[in-house]
């Protein structure tokens, strides 16, 4: 089972006991964090896709750890003007183990009973 979830502008493809690299999350190390904008759930059987989101459905997980990426350099200049400006930048992440995705299978269950009558 995966699903397609909406975090910190961009869209992430999650399993159970996947660990991802989100942009900087206001969570402590060990606390368990919740994403709700669910856009699509997939199990062996069925798929839902959210309008805009699926309802009913939520990705937990567990922040590992926060820190920082590599660094890039920024180089910036003006030809022919002798005008030059180099800049570093450090992306800070929150490291996430994805626990569960919980709500998905029940719900699954319960649109097809409703289909089927």
């Amino acid at each position: 089972m995966y699903a397609i979830i909406e975090a910190c502008g961009r869209q992430y493809k999650v399993k159970e006991g996947d660990v991802v690299f989100f942009e900087k999350l206001d969570a402590e190390e060990g606390k368990k964090v919740d994403f709700d904008k669910v856009i699509f759930v997939s199990d062996d059987k069925k798929t839902q896709i959210g309008n805009p989101y699926v309802t009913g459905v939520k990705v937990e997980g567990k922040v590992v750890s926060h820190g920082k990426g590599k660094k890039i350099v920024v180089f910036k200049y003006k030809p022919k003007k002798n005008e030059r400006k180099t800049q570093g930048h450090r992306q800070e992440y929150t490291k996430v183990e994805i626990t569960s995705i919980k709500g998905a299978t029940n719900k699954a269950v319960k649109e097809t009973e409703k289909v089927e009558k």
